[in-house]
C-alpha cells in the first residue's frame, strides 16, 4: 500500500512539473506575442503624430474620412480652424510648453487624383495625393534625397516624387532641384521618396508610382477627385474631448464622414472592444474611399487583433494554472492566520535578538582591544 501510494504520488509530482513548465513555456509566448504586437503598431508612424507633437500636455491626433458627397473645400476646413482656435480660448486651454511661439495644434488635409508629369526625357501619369497644411508632419514618408515642403507655403511649385517616377522622368532617384512641368507649370522636385512596398502596401493603394504636390496643383492641372481627408493634433484634456470636439464642429452629417482617434485605436483596451464586434466591425454604409495609409493601419489592426487573441489564449493557460494551484494549495494547507503570525514574531524576535547579541559581542571586543593597548 505504502509503495502504491508513493508511486502516484511521484506520477501527481511529474504531472504538476510538466503542467508547470508548459504554464511557463505558454506565459513567454503570450508575452513574446504581446511585444510583437506593440513594436508593429509602434512602427506605424502616420498614426504616432500625437506622441511626437507634444510630451508635456495630453494630445490625441484625430483624422477625418469623408464621403465624395461631403464636398469638403479649403473654405470649410479654414471655418472649421476658426473654430477650433475659438473651443480651445473658451475652454481656457493654452500651450504648457516653455517656448512662447509653440502651437497648441497642427493641421494637413488631403486628396487622391492624378497628374502627369513631364521632363526633357519622358512624360509619366502618376497616382496624385494633393496636400495642405502640415501633411509630411502626420506623414514623415521615407526621403531618399531632398526635403520636404509644407502645404501652407505661399509657392505652391513643389513635388515629392517617388524612386520609379524619378527614373523614369530623369533616370536617376538624386534629382531634388530639377524641373518637372505638371500642366505645362514648370514645378521644383523637392524630394524623391521610397515607395512602400509588399502586398499590404500593395492592397492599400500603393501599387503605381506616387507624387505629392499642393492641393492647389492638383485641383488646378490635374485630376482632383476631393479632399476625402482631415487630421489634426490638438489638445485633450480629458478622455475623449479632442474625438467629440473634431466629431461635432467639423460640419459634415455622420453619414458623410468617419471620425477616429489614432492616438489609442491599437490600445488594448480598444483592441478588445474590437474583437467585441467581430464579424461586423468591417461593414459600413458610408461612401468613403480611405486613402492608402488608412488602409494600411486598418490592415495593422486586423493583424493586431489577430495575434491579441492567441496573445490572450497563451496567457489564460498559466493563469488557470496558478489559480488551481492556488486553489489546492488552500484546501490542503497545514496553516492557519495564527500560526503564520507566530512565525512572524518568531522571525523578527530572532532577528531583533540576533542584532542585540551581534552588538554585544561588537562592545566586548572593543573592551579587549582597549585594554590591550594600555597594557602595552
Amino acid at each position: 500500500g505504502k509503495k502504491t501510494m508513493k508511486k502516484i504520488k511521484l506520477q501527481m509530482s511529474r504531472k504538476q512539473l510538466i503542467w508547470g513548465i508548459t504554464a511557463l513555456v505558454s506565459l513567454i509566448i503570450g508575452l513574446i506575442l504581446a511585444g510583437l504586437r506593440t513594436h508593429m503598431t509602434d512602427g506605424l508612424l502616420t498614426q504616432k503624430m500625437a506622441d511626437r507633437w507634444s510630451n508635456v500636455s495630453k494630445s490625441a491626433q484625430i483624422s477625418c474620412f469623408f464621403a465624395e458627397s461631403a464636398q469638403i473645400t479649403e473654405e470649410s476646413l479654414q471655418q472649421f480652424e476658426y473654430n477650433l482656435n475659438k473651443g480651445l480660448e473658451e475652454a481656457s486651454i493654452v500651450s504648457e510648453s516653455e517656448n512662447e511661439g509653440a502651437r497648441l495644434w497642427a493641421d494637413a488635409y488631403s486628396a487622391k487624383g492624378t497628374v502627369t508629369l513631364e521632363s526633357d526625357r519622358a512624360k509619366v501619369d502618376v497616382t496624385a495625393i494633393g496636400i495642405g497644411g502640415d501633411f509630411f508632419l502626420f506623414h514623415p514618408v521615407t526621403l531618399k534625397s531632398g526635403t520636404y515642403f509644407s502645404g501652407n507655403d505661399l509657392m505652391q511649385d513643389h513635388v515629392i516624387i517617388d524612386e520609379q517616377a524619378a527614373w523614369q522622368l530623369f533616370g536617376s532617384n538624386d534629382v531634388a532641384g530639377q524641373i518637372v512641368y505638371i500642366g505645362g507649370i514648370p514645378h521644383v522636385v523637392a524630394g524623391v521618396t521610397k515607395r512602400e512596398e509588399g502586398r499590404m502596401a500593395d492592397a492599400a493603394g500603393l501599387s503605381a508610382s506616387i507624387a505629392y504636390v499642393s492641393y492647389q496643383t492638383l485641383s488646378r492641372y490635374g485630376t482632383d477627385y476631393g479632399i476625402n481627408c482631415y487630421e489634426v493634433v490638438m489638445p485633450n484634456p480629458v478622455k475623449g474631448y479632442a474625438k467629440k470636439f473634431v466629431g461635432e464642429k467639423i460640419g459634415v452629417t455622420e453619414n458623410d464622414v468617419e471620425v477616429l482617434e489614432n492616438t489609442t485605436r491599437f490600445d488594448f483596451l480598444n483592441l478588445l472592444k474590437q474583437l467585441t464586434q467581430f464579424g461586423t466591425r468591417s461593414m459600413s454604409s458610408k461612401a468613403i474611399i480611405y486613402p492608402y495609409w488608412e488602409n494600411m493601419a486598418r490592415g495593422y489592426e486586423d493583424i493586431a487583433l489577430l495575434l491579441l487573441v492567441f496573445e490572450l489564449l497563451f496567457i489564460l493557460y498559466p493563469a488557470i494554472f496558478t489559480v488551481v494551484v492556488i486553489i489546492l494549495a488552500w484546501k490542503h494547507k497545514k496553516w492557519t492566520a495564527g500560526s503564520i503570525w507566530n512565525a512572524l514574531c518568531n522571525f523578527f524576535y530572532n532577528l531583533k535578538s540576533g542584532n542585540r547579541q551581534k552588538r554585544k559581542e561588537k562592545k566586548a571586543k572593543k573592551k579587549i582591544l582597549k585594554k590591550g593597548g594600555e597594557e602595552l
